[in-house]
């Protein structure tokens, strides 16, 4: 159960060590904090899905001066409800690179 003592959230939850009861504490932490732009584009996926996450109302950002550019700041436990993992493919190696060592030779 979450309720407020003195203004301040207080919760019941029992500490059982679950990765749902972890998630639920680490959301409700960070719901106070804020990530700027490029922090929350780079958790998310891109620049592109924070702007739609954003007009979506899926995140609630906040850019309090109204100039090209002013600070965003998102909500950190918003984001991190959409975070995702970027995994890097491995990168190919080019024909050329291949006959690099032989050049070097020669």
């Amino acid at each position: 159960m979450i309720y407020t003592h003195n203004n301040q959230w207080r919760s019941t939850i029992l500490i059982d060590g679950t990765a749902e009861a972890k998630l639920a504490d680490v959301l409700f932490i960070m719901e106070n904090e804020t990530f700027g732009q490029r922090k929350s584009a780079s958790l998310v996926g891109g620049l592109g899905r924070l702007i739609k996450l954003i007009e979506e109302g899926k995140i609630r950002s906040d850019k309090p001066t109204n100039k090209q550019n002013g600070k965003w700041f998102c909500n950190a436990a918003d984001v991190l409800k959409f975070a995702i993992i970027k995994r890097r493919k491995p990168r190919k190696n080019k024909k050329h690179e291949k006959n690099d060592s032989q050049r070097a030779i020669a």
